[in-house]
């Protein structure tokens, strides 16, 4: 097929912001459609005669691919592909390409920031200052809320994935002992891991990086919780799902840990009554799937989607 002849649509264009280079994209042999963002029912009219499909978190099913006969390439402008029906695509000849290794140093930055702010306080600290606390106190300084240091605590890694170790290559500056985990169900312990209950049980700082699966849904629950020390803290930039976000709630209640930093939940985005956003917690920090998107990191992303075009229509 001659590059003249291929067309494409990216489906949800707007996921990946408003500050970055687009030329890229654009600069390539095709004529593309792009849509801020696609609902279900607005799937096969916009993809109908596409050769090649950029999404980010929309859908393709088994019966919507089966309808679009033109379709050669998907693009997921994402590493994650749980929003394609891979069987269905494969039978289809329809090639499916995601993105890789292009957020770790904006994933590692999120966790370590979501650490920071659970064991400094930055945010509580600052509060009170706006609030006049500093300027009636008596002391040149505030000691409202504790501050711990990095150094010397043990970080437990769960995954261990190119963004495990761009987060353990930040945690070797702060002289932090880190641990690898076995997997749950691992009946021997591998050389250079740690068995999953000793993770939970030893760590001042656990950050999960695991893929979210029928093995890995709910990994994190009442019971993994209970054996964490009641000073750790828990980080989840991986998946929502993972991590038991009732059993989460409750731990942090009664303080069976210090705290947590969350940024993916189960439902995103989530309903406005969603369990996490409605109880008052401060020591529970959530943002919203932001860990991999430096300005950066997405325009890697960029690259790597036009690089898999290219590399498949070889132009």
């Amino acid at each position: 097929m001659k590059a003249s002849q291929l067309t494409g649509v990216f489906l949800d264009a707007a996921t990946m912001g408003q500050d970055i280079d687009l030329e890229l994209l654009n600069a390539l042999p095709l004529d593309w459609i792009s849509y801020p963002y696609t609902s279900p029912n607005e799937v096969l009219e916009r993809s109908n005669n596409a050769q090649v499909i950029i999404t980010n978190k929309v859908k393709l099913d088994a019966s919507v691919l089966s309808q679009l006969p033109d379709l050669k390439l998907i693009c997921v402008a994402a590493t994650g592909m749980d929003n394609i029906d891979l069987i269905a695509a494969d039978a289809l000849g329809v090639a499916v390409k995601n993105a890789k290794n292009y957020a770790g140093n904006s994933v590692a930055q999120l966790v370590f920031s979501l650490i920071l702010e659970l064991l400094n306080n930055t945010s509580k600290y600052s509060q009170r200052v706006q609030q006049g606390y500093w300027s009636k106190s008596k002391s040149f300084c505030l000691l409202d809320f504790p501050i711990s240091e990095l150094t010397n605590k043990t970080l437990g890694l769960i995954g261990y994935g190119t963004l495990a170790k761009s987060v353990e290559k930040i945690a070797a500056a702060f002289d932090m002992k880190v641990i690898i985990s076995d997997h749950k169900d691992a009946n021997t312990v591998r050389e250079g891991r740690v068995s999953f209950d000793e993770v939970l049980k030893t760590s001042d700082v656990i950050s999960i990086h695991c893929p979210l699966t029928a093995k890995t849904t709910n990994l994190i629950s009442a019971a993994e919780l209970n054996l964490m020390k009641s000073n750790a803290v828990i980080i989840n930039t991986a998946r929502g799902g993972i991590i038991n976000e009732a059993d989460l709630i409750e731990a942090l209640q009664q303080n069976k840990i210090l705290g947590a930093g969350v940024d993916v939940l189960t439902v995103e985005p989530p309903r406005a009554d969603h369990l996490m956003l409605n109880t008052p917690l401060d020591n529970l920090i959530i943002t919203p799937h932001i860990a991999w998107a430096s300005v950066e990191a997405r325009q890697r992303l960029l690259q790597q989607v036009c690089d898999n075009i290219t590399e498949h229509f070889a132009l």
